[in-house]
């Protein structure tokens, strides 16, 4: 199992309950530093004759439990990335050089109400535990199958064989278990990117809306640009996260676990994050486009919604909404791992027959 430490965002057990398809930052972080406690219990408990795993029913559980708080506290801040990725479809380019986060939350305060920062904050959790459930199940299906069909079975322990497994798998069962919880994902940006004018008033409203007047296709607007943002989140955190881990260790090989794998998976998700925010931001723009009735504002497709934010906004304009982005990393990373070792404790202490 040492190769589990090192598989990087693509993780095997009920740590991938932590994983996210659209390369989200504060999971990229958690996702190592949740790696590597488990392989250090594992060694340490291994030599005193005790089993610290808990099931994976209780790892799913905690990871997904630990990755919805962690976005509820983060909620402000993810919604204030949703506005501001989504501001280019409806403001001039005069209005958009004003914006800042200070003026967007005090707007936000004072024209809907202090709670409107959680808006679509239920979807976000609603979306979470199916989401974990697809994501886990479908990597253990991937990884039999890629090891069966390439005749991998008498090569496990190899670090090429293996790595070759987990990162096409984890890419793989990404690719599928967003594309299986898609329409909450959407539902939640339609309900997050509401101002004072309200369209869609809950999440079952919204489906029933949705589907009525753009059909049930409606629901996977932006797909493609989300599929397409998988394999770069993946490569670039794994190879960031690698690399910044090794040079850590051999500058200073004394340093806390703890604290390398927080700093390194922290960076490694701001690396992805900015690789791939433009990819984000038209799949925000392109789940928007015909909501509410109104017009539709790109009619190319991907490319031609690339070309389109480009000549209208430049290339800033890709990453409109990417300071918050980086504002919720810390805080988000720090709160999954003290909730999920909170529950990881909890959860030990109930016994496996129940």
């Amino acid at each position: 199992m040492n190769m589990e430490a090192r598989v990087g965002v693509v993780v095997e057990g009920g740590q991938r309950a932590l994983n996210s398809a659209h390369g989200a930052v504060v999971d990229a972080g958690a996702r190592k530093f949740l790696q590597q406690q488990q392989q250090q219990q594992h060694e340490h408990s291994s030599k005193q004759g005790l089993n610290p795993q808990i099931g994976t029913v209780q790892q799913l559980l905690a990871g997904g439990i630990a990755g919805a708080f962690s976005k509820t506290c983060t909620a402000p801040l993810a919604r204030l990335t949703i506005l501001f990725q989504v501001q280019g479809m409806q403001s001039d380019v005069s209005a958009l050089s004003r914006a800042s986060i200070w003026r967007e939350a005090s707007r936000i305060i004072n024209e809907e109400g202090f709670k409107a920062f959680w808006k679509g904050n239920l979807v976000t959790i609603a979306h979470r535990l199916p989401y974990t459930a697809v994501n886990f199940y479908a990597y253990e299906r991937y990884k039999s199958f890629l090891q069966s069909t390439l005749c991998l079975e008498n090569q496990r322990g190899k670090a090429g064989a293996d790595l070759g497994v987990h990162f096409v798998g984890g890419g793989l069962a990404g690719m599928t278990a967003a594309s299986a919880t898609y329409p909450l994902d959407l539902v939640r940006t339609r309900l997050a990117a509401q101002r004072n004018t309200i369209y869609y008033r809950g999440i079952w409203h919204a489906f029933h809306t949705i589907c009525r007047e753009e059909g049930f296709f409606g629901l996977y607007k932006g797909l493609g640009a989300t599929l397409l943002g998988v394999g770069p989140s993946i490569a670039i955190s794994f190879s960031v996260y690698e690399s910044l881990r090794s040079y850590w260790q051999l500058q200073r090989p004394d340093d806390s676990t703890i604290m390398v794998s927080l700093a390194c998976g922290s960076l490694s998700g701001i690396a992805s994050s900015t690789a791939t925010f433009p990819i984000d931001l038209v799949r925000r723009r392109m789940q928007l486009e015909g909501a509410a009735g109104r017009a539709r504002v790109y009619k190319t497709g991907l490319a031609g919604t690339f070309r389109h934010i480009i000549h209208s906004e430049g290339l800033r304009g890709l990453y409109r909404g990417i300071l918050p982005e980086y504002y919720k990393v810390v805080p988000g990373v720090g709160i999954v791992f003290m909730t999920y070792e909170t529950l990881k404790m909890l959860l030990s202490s109930i016994p496996t027959g129940y």
